[in-house]
């Protein structure tokens, strides 16, 4: 027996609309997303315009936006160690794959372990990260301290004041961690910023300080470092400065800031298609050698440039939650 079906105008309508009506009410991971991206997109910046990260972003955004066909728009919102960027893109920014964030993973993951935010830290994910960029140990050039040993002779004596970026820091954990395996007593200052942490130490505001060490080489002469906490892979650009694990035979972790690009999960979970076009390009970038030259013009260094994708970040993070709740007593009873 065969089957016929008459379509007429009502039912063609009927059909139609009752279509349209289940694509509205289907997830959008059934929609076919061909001229993603058709808008420049959002990117928010949970530090000062002129920073590490604003440098770091251009750079990258100077060359991604031509794979992906579309420019970025960044927007920065200093405030409480990053806690603020964060909040308004978790709280505000719609989840569709047109806003991004573009934080340091290290820090800012750090501080959600010393204070819970008020969304959950799985309700976002970093997918692209730009560069692994230890953290290290430096005075002004015409600081009194001038080697380890001073600095360690000193504050066994008294209490060293020592800059830092934000106090939830890779390398606020470093020196913390020097103090336990050398009995020196250090006092973290948190300074808000990497330009303030150098001025600090440059100006004698405090003793020292310690931070990222691609931001400390793009101090150049007006500081000199003395430690660094990973592999120094540059050599005399860090003043041929030794490994911590190297002087001092600990077994401490690098401790690393790491800019990345991060997304909503729903925004993942909803438009797929999307997250392919942003991942795919964002690693055919690091295939372009105009992104090594922008990345040198925007005084990034080479070496630090380092892709990862979706599980490398992930695997990072996770490593920055145990270390932040390892280290979470020396930070709070800093």
């Amino acid at each position: 027996m065969t089957l016929k079906t008459t379509l007429n105008r009502r039912r063609f309508l009927g059909t139609t609309a009752a279509a349209a009506g289940l694509t509205l009410a289907t997830p959008a991971i059934l929609r076919a997303d061909d001229d993603f991206p058709s808008r420049n997109i959002s990117v928010y910046i949970p530090t000062a315009e002129g920073g590490g990260a604003d440098r770091n972003f251009r750079a990258f955004a100077s060359v991604w936006k031509d794979k992906l066909g579309t420019d970025f728009e960044p927007g920065f919102y200093p405030g409480a160690s990053g806690r603020v960027g964060y909040e308004l893109y978790m709280g505000k920014a719609e989840p569709d794959a047109y806003n991004l964030i573009f934080g340091n993973m290290g820090p800012e993951v750090l501080n959600w372990a010393m204070q819970a935010p008020s969304f959950n830290i799985d309700d976002y994910l970093y997918f692209g990260r730009v560069d692994t960029d230890p953290g290290a140990l430096f005075v002004g050039a015409e600081s009194p301290l001038q080697s380890l040993d001073q600095i360690i002779e000193t504050a066994k004596t008294r209490p060293l004041n020592v800059g830092t970026s934000r106090m939830a820091h890779p390398a606020s954990i470093g020196v913390l961690s020097l103090g336990e395996a050398t009995g020196a007593e250090f006092n973290l200052i948190p300074l808000g910023g990497g330009k303030n942490t150098v001025a600090g130490a440059v100006t004698g505001e405090v003793d020292f300080s310690v931070l990222t060490s691609g931001t400390v080489i793009s101090a150049g002469d007006a500081v000199k470092t003395l430690l660094v906490f990973g592999e120094n892979r540059v050599g005399a650009a860090l003043d041929d400065a030794p490994s911590m694990n190297d002087a001092f035979g600990t077994d401490l972790p690098e401790m690393l800031s790491s800019r990345a690009f991060g997304i909503h999960q729903r925004a993942v979970d909803d438009y797929p298609e999307r997250f392919e076009t942003l991942t795919s390009t964002f690693a055919e970038t690091f295939e372009d050698p105009a992104l090594l030259e922008s990345y040198i013009a925007a005084r990034g260094t080479p070496e630090y440039l380092n892709y990862g994708g979706v599980d490398d970040c992930a695997a990072f993070k996770a490593a920055m939650l145990e270390l932040g709740e390892r280290y979470k007593p020396l930070l709070t009873g800093a």
